[in-house]
């Protein structure tokens, strides 16, 4: 057990349990900060501490309160992402604070590291060339082995919780807020399972491909449903609809491109399905201006 003093714990479950402390009194300083009149709450008369109480903040996050409270005080629980999510929303959480929030719940997903082809420098040209239309090199499994910078704006913000995997699939299936930003979620994402596999018939036994398919399945049950279908498919061309925060909703073209120097990789470029799109495109990079749309 974690000591009072604060001497560093031993062996995992310790080290677990230090974890769950730490959690719970991050939990209750971020309560207490908030007052009932800041959500619309009476302040009332008879409050023994600074702050929401544990069963207001369980109603306005839509949790249940005695969830709630085990997780504040430290028990050994599951947090989904989802439920998390709705916490931090509540609790006012910044980018910084809720990502703290997911590391101490271990609410966010684990994956292989994967090993990262070596990109040749032609085709790293090739994809940087395709500017100003978003394109990324993708591998079999779905690892971003690298994109070009009109790629990485138009998705730079679409993340609620911290983006760790480096792989378009993870994200989607790990990524709470995928659903809103992505109209045609449950196809893609079908289809993407669909042609994960497809490939893996190429891996069965690959312990990277085994643990990571493992991991995936064992975190997210929308996963797990439809790998267990084994359904497979091979590429074909597909529209993707994304809301994006600031340009809108884009329709946008997905073209998959063989790479002879990479079998298992293949260059996914992103083009406007329409004048609409086209238009509003130079709103998703950094230096994107109203103006710009219309030069």
């Amino acid at each position: 057990m974690a000591t009072m003093n604060g001497t560093a714990p031993n062996g995992t479950a310790s080290l677990a349990s230090a974890r769950r402390t730490e959690l719970a009194a991050f939990l209750r300083s971020r309560r207490e900060r908030i007052q009932p009149e800041d959500v619309g709450l009476p302040p009332g008369t008879r409050r023994r501490t600074a702050g929401l109480r544990r069963e207001e903040l369980a109603q306005l996050a839509g949790v249940g309160v005695t969830w709630y409270t085990w997780l504040e005080q430290g028990r050994q629980i599951n947090a989904s992402t989802q439920v998390l999510d709705a916490v931090a929303r509540t609790l006012r959480l910044d980018r910084v604070e809720r990502e703290h929030l997911y590391r101490l719940a271990e609410a966010t997903p684990v994956r292989t590291e994967c090993v990262l082809a070596t990109v040749p420098d032609t085709i790293r040209e090739i994809v940087h060339s395709l500017e100003p239309l978003p394109a990324s090199l993708v591998d079999s499994r779905f690892d971003i082995l690298m994109s070009n910078n009109a790629y990485k704006e138009l998705f730079r913000d679409w993340h609620s919780m911290p983006c760790v995997h480096k792989n378009t699939l993870w994200c989607c299936i790990t990524e709470p807020s995928a659903r809103d930003k992505f109209p045609e979620y449950a196809q893609q994402v079908r289809y993407m399972v669909a042609r994960l596999r497809s490939a893996y018939s190429r891996h069965i036994g690959d312990q990277d491909w085994e643990e990571d398919i493992r991991r995936l399945a064992g975190f997210s049950r929308e996963f797990a449903e439809l790998w267990a279908r084994h359904e497979v498919a091979d590429p074909e061309p597909r529209v993707l609809t994304y809301l994006h925060p600031e340009a809108g909703p884009l329709s946008l073209a997905i073209s998959e491109l063989n790479v002879p120097d990479l079998p298992e990789a293949h260059i996914t470029v992103y083009t406007p399905c329409d004048e609409a799109t086209r238009a509003k495109l130079p709103l998703t990079r950094s230096t994107g201006t109203a103006a710009s749309v219309t030069s």
